[in-house]
């Protein structure tokens, strides 16, 4: 379930799936990354608030491409480029990554203490970025706690049947993944990430 909680009065939101792992999704009081001019003096000021409540060092982000490419942060790196998930084994630094439709994966393999997320758009689901990031960690699944985030939903993602049948050679079985409306196909987005790491072993 998620919830909100609040970093000094700004609200953000949380998963209880994650009690033992620092996270959060950011809401438009806490944001920290906007096209608009007129937003940077709050960013750069939400980015110190976070840093300080995190206790971290640097907050990274990669440069996002709808790709599948995976990395690992390090210290004193902040150039990610074309890169749509990350993988933090050190305490000196925070990953963040800009989602609108996309679905966002976190993972957490709690065996190793090791934490990642990656950007799952359409492009990143056919090539189950999420289930690559796993094994990139090299975690087994059963020690991997998933959180699937806020994202797009099966009432309004429509896509052409060339995306839905890359998109049904990821999982075994996409029965409940798809509704056909006015023949147009829409798709769950977030259930084809779920279904993925279902089947790669993840329980929870």
């Amino acid at each position: 379930m998620f919830y909100f909680d609040e970093i000094n009065g700004k609200r953000i939101l949380k998963s209880d799936l994650l009690q033992n792992l620092e996270h959060f999704f950011t809401t438009k009081e806490t944001v920290i990354k906007s096209a608009k001019p007129e937003m940077e003096n709050l960013i750069t000021k939400n980015k110190e608030l976070i840093k300080e409540y995190l206790q971290v060092k640097e907050l990274v982000s990669p440069t996002q491409t709808h790709s599948a490419n995976i990395d690992f942060t390090k210290i004193g790196k902040t150039d990610y480029p074309d890169t749509d998930a990350l993988i933090l084994n050190n305490p000196y630094q925070a990953v963040y990554l800009n989602f609108a439709d996309c679905t966002p994966v976190i993972l957490y393999d709690k065996k190793n203490n090791v934490g990642a997320i990656a950007h799952a758009g359409w492009k990143g689901t056919v090539q189950q970025i999420a289930t690559k990031t796993i094994e990139i960690m090299q975690a087994n699944p059963k020690d991997i706690i998933a959180v699937i985030g806020p994202a797009i939903s099966i009432c309004c993602y429509e896509v052409g049947n060339d995306v839905f049948e890359k998109l049904k050679k990821t999982v075994k079985s996409y029965n409940n993944l798809f509704t056909i409306k006015n023949n147009k196909i829409y798709v769950d987005l977030k259930g084809f990430n779920a279904q993925q790491l279902k089947e790669l072993g993840v329980k929870k």
